[in-house]
């Protein structure tokens, strides 16, 4: 667990601002700073753990209430979740993230083909 300030803590506690798209009682929806893609969501736990890694059991609720979201959107989707900066966490509070996707949408994966080397 992390001492230094989290946005996501400060958004559940309403302290933040965020559009928020669903609420359960252990779970927020929000829509991102920067979403990818029509309809992008994170789906972030009420409660604080720096990463997937740190408690699997907020991990599996996590991706519980990211499959109710998704039920509830009849889409395609990506549900994405990272462990560390070189994984592309950049926020320090476990979260999923639920991307529609569509054809030829031109959103890659890190892994696919359509990934550019750097």
């Amino acid at each position: 667990m992390t001492a230094l300030p989290c946005v996501f803590c400060d958004i559940v506690a309403g302290l933040a601002p965020a559009e928020v798209l669903a609420r359960w009682s252990d779970a927020i929806a929000i829509v991102p700073l920067y979403p990818v893609a029509d309809q992008h969501a994170l789906i972030v736990p009420r409660v604080h753990v720096d990463g997937p890694a740190e408690d699997p059991m907020v991990t599996g609720m996590v991706f519980q209430r990211a499959a109710e979201y998704a039920s509830a959107t009849c889409l395609p989707f990506n549900l994405v979740i990272s462990e560390g900066a070189e994984a592309t966490q950049t926020v320090r509070h476990a979260h999923a993230h639920f991307i529609p996707r569509a054809a030829g949408d031109g959103l890659p994966l890190p892994w696919t083909p359509q990934q550019t080397a750097a």
